[in-house]
């Protein structure tokens, strides 16, 4: 009947990438900082301007890493870009947020660290 047979070789998903271990391995690899996730686009682009902006009121001296690679935008769980990772957490996506949006954001995750 095939309800108990052998059980199926497991086959990569999409980012080739075979395990749910793994794949968060990849992704908190480079756990710390700031990131925007997306192709390069204008909307990423001011994702990214908004951010350097709240960051400098914040007194953040850090560098932004823009992420292109599908790959690793899909290791974070992102489907939708421009998307804004913070120390290995998705805390927006699909939007362009404002300088005060990033502002609090980076506030509400760094807490005492800003």
């Amino acid at each position: 009947m095939g309800l108990f047979g052998k059980k199926k070789k497991e086959e990569p998903c999409c980012c080739g990438v075979s395990d749910l271990k793994e794949q968060t391995a990849q992704r908190d690899s480079g756990a710390d900082g700031v990131k925007v996730l997306g192709s390069g686009c204008a909307k990423c682009g001011a994702l990214e301007k908004a951010v350097q902006e709240a960051m400098a009121e914040l007194g953040m001296d850090e560098n932004i890493d823009h992420v292109t690679d599908f790959t690793q935008i899909a290791a974070y769980g992102v489907m939708t870009t421009p998307a804004l990772v913070v120390d290995g957490k998705v805390v927006s996506y699909g939007k362009v947020l404002k300088k005060e949006e990033a502002k609090e954001l980076l506030q509400k995750v760094r807490g005492d660290h800003v």
